[in-house]
């Protein structure tokens, strides 16, 4: 940052202060502040203040400098962000007046913030960058602890053929809106971590979360070996030894990263079983102190709060016992416990034989854990009931907090001008409050219907742009100008589907009847439409296959331009589909899905959900918010399923939606539509928001944990 604060004009010299912060990212008079500042070079980076900085020219900002209207939106702006920053009135202050020194120190492997710093895969990694901005926001003493993964997630490229390639990008970490940590002297601060025998280092980065860090592990460091300097390099590649060895980083190097930093949590709470071995740490620095591991295991257990998210047996991490011996072979001596003891701490059946499961390891030595729906909550209680062998399924201690999506983050500028009228000003400090929601009903149907249609001419827009680019600067063949959005009609009724592809989440469902199908997308006096996005795991050749499928049929002249595959899905891209299209459709085989959070997006944006009954969806649906596909049944044979599924769908589109939003008045607005997408906020918006989220996290999961610690301490 120094060498930003060398170029920007004294009188505007916080901007670079403030570009390091990512509270701007959902704060609109931030964001409108960068806008302001040269908005063609905004849209240039993908709204990056920290490249934008970099890029613009010194007249530029000189010139802001000068400029009276400029500096009164700075000065504005600045006093907004120093009132947040200060942490007083936050609603844990109020509410937990005697417990802001309490720490909650948060590991995941991943953090979905901002496009700026692609350090995340999917749904897991939204879910918490949402988590730690709504920390902030709520004013929670909290800190994250993940990974700098220099080459983030992969980038992905649909040749003509459509077989999805991973293309891995080095991160200009300069570019991105992290600094290194530095000890007095302003060397960065090291951790190491043995592995096999030998120490591996790592540096830290700090992010600046509104009021709270996140601090990332780096092992791309000159002490290491070439290949320690890969291991945090990439994330979710690799084989098991790669995982394995990143878990360990993780987890105990992340608990040595906090120690170094003199941050002592009160809690620790691991989002998935990847961070689990920061239990052993813990424990094995209690016992250095002279407790037995019993004792230590028992004061660490009160301390630790997991989070499990993967309803499917084989998403959960486990590691050989051979594999397992040979990371941790002498630390098992550390803990004062025997090497079988040790594997039995993770033990468990696997389709394979027996293993190491991290998720085990983290249910057996947390004190409280959670799935992240009700349903969740229900599949995972009967999913690890053999760790409680003498419990039934019910008396399971997995309790259940449904997800939520970081509402300032995802609303649309002109969705949030509309709530600011009708709603009132302060509607996003109490937007979990149900009440407020009824003064929804005061928004004019043609006022709530003109910023859709303004939201979906965005939407075309940014496909279009997107493909213009691509095409200049020669990443584009002529089939992806085809297939990536181009040929879409801005008044058809547009269908999004965006997500990772898996499998299970059967994203070819809607094409089964395929001659069906057609009837339905080109209907000349009421077309439909089809954008889908959405990245498969390098290694998942399944779900690359039906990423191929889509983009074949996005080239079929048969099907009129009505489908289209956008290549390379990100949060960027994200934003403009969950505000642009008519309807999010979500069709996963139930109950594999956790809970989902793309279609919460969605459904706050005033975009009716027609999905599964699965996850969220479950709590969410209320008759007159969407539509629900099929029922609450579950099927033995997935054929079946999937042909019910289907049938559900087709019939919905041709029997309700697809008529009600063409039934126009003579002011060419649906009212019955205008009506669905106002329940759809009003109902959703305060159910299904992060405030709620953290709100139970805090008094269901931490306080308790705080409580039980307190009850015994160290």
């Amino acid at each position: 940052m120094m060498h930003l604060n060398d170029k920007v004009p004294e009188k505007i010299g916080r901007i670079a202060e403030l570009a390091y912060n990512l509270w701007w990212s959902w704060t609109p008079e931030a964001r409108g502040l960068f806008r302001r500042l040269d908005y063609p070079l905004w849209r240039k980076t993908l709204h990056n203040p920290v490249q934008m900085l970099q890029e613009i020219s010194p007249a530029k900002l000189h010139q802001a400098a000068q400029d009276s209207t400029f500096i009164r939106q700075y000065n504005k702006v600045m006093m907004l962000f120093d009132e947040t920053m200060n942490n007083n009135g936050t609603w844990f202050h109020e509410t937990y007046p005697d417990l802001g020194d309490k720490t909650i120190a948060y590991f995941s492997f991943e953090f979905g913030l901002h496009n700026s710093l692609p350090i995340y895969s999917g749904g897991l990694g939204i879910l918490s960058g949402d988590h730690a901005k709504e920390a902030s926001d709520l004013g929670l003493p909290f800190v994250g602890v993940g990974f700098m993964y220099p080459q983030g997630y992969f980038r992905q490229r649909l040749p003509s053929h459509g077989w999805q390639e991973a293309v891995y990008q080095q991160l200009d970490i300069s570019q991105a809106p992290v600094l290194p940590v530095l000890d007095g002297n302003g060397h960065e601060i090291r951790i190491s971590v043995n592995l096999a025998g030998r120490p591996v280092h790592a540096r830290i980065w700090h992010v600046r979360v509104g009021r709270n860090p996140l601090f990332l592990l780096d092992t791309d460091v000159d002490e290491n070996e070439p290949w320690d300097r890969e291991l945090s390099a990439r994330l979710y590649s690799g084989d098991s030894e790669t995982r394995i060895r990143q878990e360990i980083m993780l987890g105990i190097g992340g608990v040595r990263a906090l120690r170094v930093l003199g941050i002592n949590p009160s809690i620790w709470h691991m989002n998935e079983g990847h961070s689990a071995f920061l239990i052993l740490e813990c424990i094995r620095e209690l016992v250095a102190q002279g407790k037995n591991f019993e004792e230590a295991s028992s004061i660490i257990s009160k301390r630790s709060v997991f989070t499990t998210h993967t309803p499917v047996p084989a998403g959960h991490d486990a590691f050989s016992f051979h594999l397992v011996e040979q990371y941790f072979n002498g630390y098992w001596d550390e803990l004062g416990i025997s090497r079988e003891h040790f594997l039995g701490l993770g033990g468990h059946e696997e389709e394979w034989g027996m293993a190491f499961n991290m998720t085990v390891l983290a249910l057996r030595l947390s004190g409280l854990s959670n799935g992240v729906s009700k349903l969740h909550g229900e599949v995972s209680r009967e999913m690890w009931q053999e760790v409680w062998p003498s419990n039934s399924a019910d008396d399971v201690p997995i309790s259940s907090i449904t997800n939520g999506v970081h509402v300032p983050t995802w609303i649309a500028g002109e969705i949030h001008n509309i709530f600011d009228k009708y709603i009132g000003p302060g509607w996003l400090k109490e937007h979990d409050n149900s009440k407020i929601w009824l003064r929804l009903a005061e928004a004019p149907d043609e006022e709530l219907w003109l910023v859709h249609l303004a939201l979906k001419r965005k939407l075309m827009g940014f496909l279009r742009e997107r493909v213009r680019s691509r095409w200049v600067n020669g990443s584009n063949d002529p089939t992806q100008v085809l297939t990536s959005g181009t040929l879409l009609d801005p008044e058809a009724l547009t269908i999004g589907f965006a997500r990772r592809f898996a499998t299970y989440k059967r994203a070819t469902l809607i094409f089964r009847d395929l001659e069906r199908l057609q009837r339905i997308l080109l209907d000349i006096h009421r077309p439909v439409q089809i954008v889908f996005a959405g990245k498969a795991h390098p290694a998942d050749e399944p779900g690359k296959s039906l990423i191929q499928h889509i983009y074949n049929l996005a080239k079929h002249n048969q099907l009129g331009g009505r489908i289209a595959f956008v290549e390379d899905y990100n949060m960027h891209m994200a934003r403009y589909l969950t505000q642009g299209v008519d309807v999010w459709l979500n069709n996963p085989r139930r109950p594999r899905e956790a809970s989902g959070t793309s279609g919460m997006k969605a459904a706050i944006n005033g975009i009716p959900n027609l999905s599964i009954l699965d996850g969220w969806w479950v709590e969410g649906y209320n008759g007159a918010n969407g539509w629900a596909i099929g029922d609450e049944r579950e099927f033995d044979n997935q054929d079946a399923q999937d042909e019910y599924d289907a049938n559900s769908i087709y019939q919905l589109l041709e029997d309700e939606i697809v008529p009600l939003y063409y039934d126009r008045d003579r002011d060419g607005i649906p009212r019955g539509w205008v009506e669905i997408m106002r329940e759809s906020i009003r109902s959703n918006a305060p159910m299904f928001g992060t405030r709620r989220m953290i709100k139970e996290y805090t008094t269901e999961l931490y306080v308790k944990a705080i409580l039980a610690s307190e009850a015994t301490p160290a």
